[in-house]
């Protein structure tokens, strides 16, 4: 009877360890880029080079920096907010070129770098390779409505 007691009690512990645990693993994938409302929708016979793996577009006046919209692989395909996780300012972009301020443009760049800090993303999948930045960029959820029509949302 003692040893079932003990076994109920480790087990007991070693849950209640799980439970306090849990809600700060949330913590630790929080991203400081603010969270904006964003909802839209990309046609992509209209930009078809989202089609093609490995083609990205900026969006800007999504989210909280604009977004990046990228195709991983035909029906695949990423968004995230072009804000630095290092410093969330809407001046600290990953893309470099004043280009792309005003309109949806095509880039095949792959690392994308932040213009304050330096800190260096995947291009298709807002993953960090280096930086001071310790997290990836925002990610924002992807559905394939048909096969024309991507949303963009969160």
């Amino acid at each position: 009877m003692r040893q079932l007691i003990l076994k109920c009690l480790k087990y007991f512990i070693f849950f209640l360890f799980m439970a306090l645990g849990a809600p700060s693993c949330d913590k630790i994938n929080e991203s400081p880029v603010p969270d904006v409302f964003i909802s839209f929708t990309i046609n992509l016979n209209i930009y078809n080079d989202l089609n093609v793996p490995g083609n990205a577009m900026y969006f800007p006046g999504a989210g909280f920096g604009g977004v990046i919209v990228s195709c991983f692989e035909p029906g695949i395909y990423y968004a995230f907010d072009a804000t630095c996780t290092n410093e969330a300012s809407r001046s600290c972009l990953v893309l470099k070129n004043e280009e792309f301020e005003h309109c949806p443009c095509l880039f095949h760049d792959f690392i994308l770098e932040c213009n304050c800090c330096g800190s260096q993303f995947s291009g298709i999948d807002g993953s960090l390779f280096k930086g001071p930045s310790s997290r990836p960029l925002k990610h924002y959820n992807v559905s394939l409505m048909n096969n024309y029509t991507l949303r963009i949302y969160n």
